[in-house]
């Protein structure tokens, strides 16, 4: 099966700084695959990879099958890749409606104004914030804006769907509650890159499971071949706890 997201040999240097070394990645289509590690341990810049928003110095990076760096290959846009994100602060666009925020994404669709009002009235009924399409991000609850950053990333319907701790600011209960509404509403087929540090999340949401530290894998598997098999102290502590 080709894989949605493939990462082979990719290595990342900042200020003579090995930040990933020789990272090879898989994520097929409805897979979804946690990324955990230590702090600093290069998870974020995985995901600043897939988007092309890092230079890499050696290795590639195959999106859908398709090569998406080195000689020959321009570098593609995150809507170009087909991917769609949600990082850690939102990013929510302040000055634009909780419908604003989604219709932005979807201008650069080829769909009428009738098709991208329905595609935001659907998405917005199914996260809940049908009645706060018109309000502001700064309106809404924290739960809320979780809302709206997922419903904007999924209403592009991509091929592959990057979390960068999206739920981290959360509390156990509401954290429980949005892992639920992203497992119901991701497509069977949306291949999910995931980094966490919380082993509820892990066990509640992934296939699989792929450890980082020092910018390199130091192990793969399933929760319970992880549990079973700590590579580290960092693996045994994590996911004791789950």
């Amino acid at each position: 099966m080709t894989a949605v997201l493939e990462m082979v040999g990719v290595t990342v240097t900042r200020a003579q700084h090995r930040v990933l070394c020789g990272i090879d990645l898989r994520v097929e289509a409805g897979q979804v695959v946690a990324l955990v590690g230590p702090s600093g341990s290069g998870k974020s810049t995985v995901l600043r990879a897939l988007l092309g928003l890092v230079d890499i110095d050696a290795g590639s990076i195959f999106i859908r099958g398709q090569r998406a760096n080195g000689p020959g290959h321009a570098p593609m846009v995150a809507r170009r890749r087909g991917l769609a994100v949600v990082f850690q602060d939102l990013a929510l666009w302040p000055h634009l409606t909780v419908a604003n925020n989604l219709r932005f994404v979807l201008g650069t669709h080829n769909m009428t104004r009738a098709d991208v009002a329905a595609r935001i009235g659907s998405m917005l009924e199914r996260v809940g914030l049908a009645d706060k399409a018109n309000r502001y991000p700064g309106e809404l609850s924290g739960g809320e804006r979780q809302r709206v950053a997922i419903a904007r990333a999924l209403v592009v319907a991509p091929s592959a769907l990057l979390l960068d701790e999206p739920l981290s600011n959360l509390d156990v209960a509401l954290r429980w509650e949005l892992m639920e509404l992203l497992d119901s509403l991701r497509d069977d087929d949306t291949a999910v890159l995931y980094v966490t540090h919380f082993p509820l999340e892990v066990a509640r949401l992934a296939h699989l499971c792929v450890v980082l530290e020092d910018g390199r894998v130091v192990q793969r598997g399933t929760v319970a071949a992880l549990r079973a098999h700590p590579a580290n102290e960092f693996v045994r502590r994590m996911f004791a706890m789950s």
